[in-house]
């Protein structure tokens, strides 16, 4: 194969097996939504609802894998594997005392969370019970997460996809058994998912363990170092909690236009999050190589690794675009039975399609700014990008809402984010090198 960049081999041997670890949890949600879709409309609102919210607050908690992805990848670039490994040993014991809290607050607020995310009175039993079961999961997530960057961090994204493939084969064989062997319904899809979940995380703890024994790291937390990672992941979770809260906000709007759209929207937004990550995977391999670069001292090359990523990134993003559209004739059909449905999601469809390669330059943009440690700045911008979201949404409430029109508004956010990414990338003030960026807490 001929290479058009000296850099090519390197992000590609990160990102292919990135992809497969980046979708993982939402080919559960996929397979979920498959399987929980023909059981009818009222049971795929209800996972609309649920998945919607456990993206969010999943999501809200994936600084646990990128601050440690760029905190190791510096180290290793620096040549210490040891703090490398202490760093990603301390963001394992956070994720799993964030990990318990999160559980417990959630299954305390299930029906108020419900309430507010509008579901309709047929719908709300059906997305309760599967928020209850999969909140259950939450640590096992978490911990999970934080070990993926860990290894992601030392350049190894081969096990993360290893990972990731037998949770999803084993999940979706344990959904087909609750679902249709016990006829257990929605609630058998949930503990199927969790069931897969604990298993990840088990062989995740288990291989970080293996590899940093021999780092000579310490084993027992540190508190200075989850004080670090904290404070580093907080800049992260104001960027990603943003981020989040747009997404549940789009789907809040798209329960009170009907349970139509509503299942529709849940059809066309799983495709758009699985393409979504698909694109991120190359976000990830930025994480990894601009952290080892800037930690080596060697910005040229970040630098220059940024905007292969880019260039690749916009190809993919035109690539995957055109495959919804050569498939939008179908591919609601693998979701469901019912026509209505059928027809709104073909429409969304096309809004998917489009922001194909906007989303591309995106993430990778966040995956460059994230890999150099500028939490900091995209904090404010995604904050800035979610506020002029929130008074376009106000005015298309003012209207007609129709789904449509709701991801009209939804691509203006897009745009938004772009306009504010590729602010900050020109300026190259994000490329500061050494083992610590400078105003990092130390540990």
């Amino acid at each position: 194969m001929q290479w058009r960049s000296s850099h090519d081999r390197e992000i590609v041997r990160l990102a292919v097996p990135a992809f497969g670890a980046l979708i993982a949890e939402p080919l559960y949600l996929l397979a979920d939504t498959a399987i929980v879709g023909h059981l009818g409309t009222r049971e795929l609102g209800g996972i609309a609802i649920a998945s919607i919210v456990l993206t969010a607050v999943f999501g809200i908690f994936n600084f646990l894998a990128y601050t440690t992805t760029g905190t190791v990848a510096r180290h290793i670039g620096a040549a210490d594997p040891r703090a490398a490994a202490e760093h990603g040993i301390d963001g394992m014991w956070l994720a799993a005392g964030l990990g318990i809290g999160l559980s417990a607050l959630g299954l305390l607020t299930v029906p108020v969370i419900v309430d507010v995310m509008g579901a309709s009175s047929t719908v709300r039993p059906f997305a309760s019970d599967y928020l209850r079961i999969s909140l259950l999961g939450a640590p096992f997530v978490l911990v999970a997460l934080a070990s993926a960057g860990y290894l992601r961090g030392v350049q190894d994204t081969k096990t993360t996809l290893f990972v990731a493939i037998g949770a999803n084969v084993g999940n979706l064989a344990l959904e087909l058994f609750f679902v249709y062997g016990l006829d257990a319904g929605i609630a058998g899809s949930a503990w199927g998912t969790v069931i897969a979940q604990v298993a990840s995380m088990v062989v995740f703890v288990t291989i970080v363990r293996r590899r940093t024994r021999v780092t000579g790291a310490r084993r027992a937390p540190r508190t200075n170092g989850m004080r670090s990672a904290a404070i580093v992941g907080s800049q992260l979770m104001v960027r990603t909690g943003s981020l989040l809260a747009a997404l549940l906000v789009t789907t809040a709007l798209a329960a009170r236009i009907s349970n139509v759209a509503l299942a529709a929207h849940q059809i066309a937004f799983q495709v758009w999050m699985f393409l979504a990550l698909a694109l991120d995977a190359i976000a990830i391999a930025g994480q990894a190589l601009v952290g080892r670069y800037l930690g080596a001292g060697d910005a040229t090359s970040a630098r220059s690794v940024s905007r292969r990523m880019l260039h690749l990134g916009l190809a993919s993003g035109t690539v995957l675009g055109l495959a919804v559209i050569a498939t939008r004739p179908w591919l609601s059909d693998l979701f469901t039975d019912a026509a209505d449905v059928r027809r709104q999601t073909d429409q969304i469809l096309w809004f998917v399609a489009a922001l194909q390669p906007l989303a591309a330059a995106v993430f990778i943009f966040d995956g460059i700014l994230i890999g150099a440690g500028d939490a900091k700045y995209l904090a404010g911008a995604m904050a800035a990008a979610s506020a002029i979201y929130a008074a376009v949404v106000v005015f298309v409430t003012t209207l007609d809402l129709t789904l449509e029109l709701l991801w009209s508004a939804f691509t203006v956010w897009m745009i938004v984010r772009w306009l504010g990414l590729f602010r900050r990338f020109r300026t190259e003030r994000w490329a500061v090198t050494g083992a610590e960026r400078p105003g990092a807490t130390k540990s």
